[in-house]
């Protein structure tokens, strides 16, 4: 084990951590709070301004397994600096942007810097450092990053009605250089370079089988269907609020209520321990988020079926966020799990790239029925893949391929 394993050391990491990836995932989505204003701007048609997050989510995951080799080389450490020093100039370019091309150009590199700094870098960080005992360390990440929206939609609301959009862009980019990067560059462990019987080791490791194929896509299946729903309402859930009823100053304040239940879901995860892993965590999720897009379809649009919706699909939500990251621990060893979420990583982010677009423009043309409608389907397809899952779940700690 090249980094220390000092319970205080990881403290430090978790707190470095959740701190940057608050402000990653807090900056990167402020279209769902100006993106009408951009559209205005730029004279663009407001879902070619959500595809922004579309192609942010593609280079996450065209970058991903390109990154593999260098998170195993260098350790996330390097990898997480580096990338934000590649995004911050992304903020900066968004603020100049006067069209299309420039627009798009930014979100290019944002998803690139997003492929070495957010989720899976975490992810692989916390791996480096504490083994199979990263769940925990992914949950508890989890109980500050899940307020990322919370924290960032009001500010965003704030910040864009004294300096507008342009002058946010540019407070994000500040941020990033500011705050993000010192803390990684001083915060996180310095890893010694493997050598020797580690190069063989982590050699060995390579060569070694993984779960059978048809599990791996099981697995991707679920994970893909939840991630359209939930990066997809990330994007467009104030402006579905609006199309409910609600006024865009109560739109913003039930949406940033959202943030507050998600951490709530993720510290019930967290709490439980070791008593149940990330398949028993997923049915819980998968089991809520339907319930909660039905409820709202029946609601004619009324405050009490909102509020229960937010509240169900909140812990829904919130719960499976912890799911996605953990599921791979179930089936994969420590060895093959940087190589497991670099290889889940690609699909994912496509799949979550298309998901804001198709949402906009089933909520715009079609009305918030036919977005919901989707969307329930997906999660019930995520449900019933999940509870197959549970059959293939390994019966001890001795993971498939070890």
């Amino acid at each position: 084990m090249p980094f220390p394993e000092s319970g205080k050391s990881i403290a430090r990491v978790l707190i470095v951590l959740a701190i940057t990836q608050v402000i990653g995932w807090g900056t990167v989505g402020l279209l769902a709070v100006v993106g009408g204003q951009v559209a205005a701007d730029l004279h663009m048609d407001i879902s070619a301004v959500f595809a922004g997050n579309s192609i942010f989510y593609v280079l996450m995951g065209l970058c991903a397994p390109i990154l593999a080799k260098p998170f195993t080389q260098f350790g996330a450490r390097r990898v997480m600096i580096a990338g934000t020093i590649i995004g911050a100039p992304g903020f900066v370019l968004l603020s100049l942007a006067h069209g299309p091309i420039q627009f798009f150009a930014a979100w290019v590199i944002l998803g690139t810097a997003g492929s070495a700094t957010l989720a899976t870098a975490a992810y692989i960080m916390l791996n480096e450092i504490a083994g199979r005992d990263a769940r925990r360390g992914i949950g508890a990440m989890m109980l500050v990053t899940g307020l990322s929206g919370s924290i960032f939609w009001p500010t965003t609301s704030f910040l864009s009605d004294i300096v507008g959009w342009r002058g946010t862009c540019l407070v994000y980019c500040g941020m990033l250089l500011l705050v993000s990067l010192p803390l990684y560059y001083f915060g996180l462990p310095r890893r010694a370079e493997p050598k020797g019987e580690a190069i063989s080791a982590v050699q060995s490791a390579s060569a070694s089988p993984i779960v059978q194929k048809s599990t791996f896509y099981l697995i991707l299946a679920a994970l893909a269907l939840n991630a359209f729903v939930a990066f997809g309402f990330s994007a467009v859930l104030i402006e579905l609020l609006k199309v409910e009823g609600l006024s865009p100053a109560h739109a913003v304040t039930f949406g940033s209520m959202l943030g507050v239940i998600q951490v709530s879901a993720r510290g019930l995860d967290f709490l439980g321990g070791g008593r149940w892993d990330g398949i028993t965590t997923g049915l819980f999720a998968g089991s809520a988020i339907p319930v909660a897009m039905l409820l709202l379809m029946i609601g004619g649009g009324s405050h009490w079926a909102i509020a229960v919706f937010i509240l169900l699909y909140g812990m829904g939500s919130g719960a499976f966020a912890v799911a996605r990251a953990t599921i791979p621990l179930v089936f994969y060893d420590n060895a093959e799990f940087t190589k497991a979420t670099s290889r889940i990583a690609l699909p994912l982010n496509l799949i979550s790239a298309a998901s804001p677009p198709i949402l906009v423009g089933l909520l715009t043309q079609f009305g918030s029925n036919a977005l919901l409608g989707l969307a329930m389907l997906c999660s019930c397809g995520a449900l019933l893949i999940l509870l197959w899952l549970r059959k293939l779940r390994p019966t001890s700690r001795a993971i498939a391929g070890a």
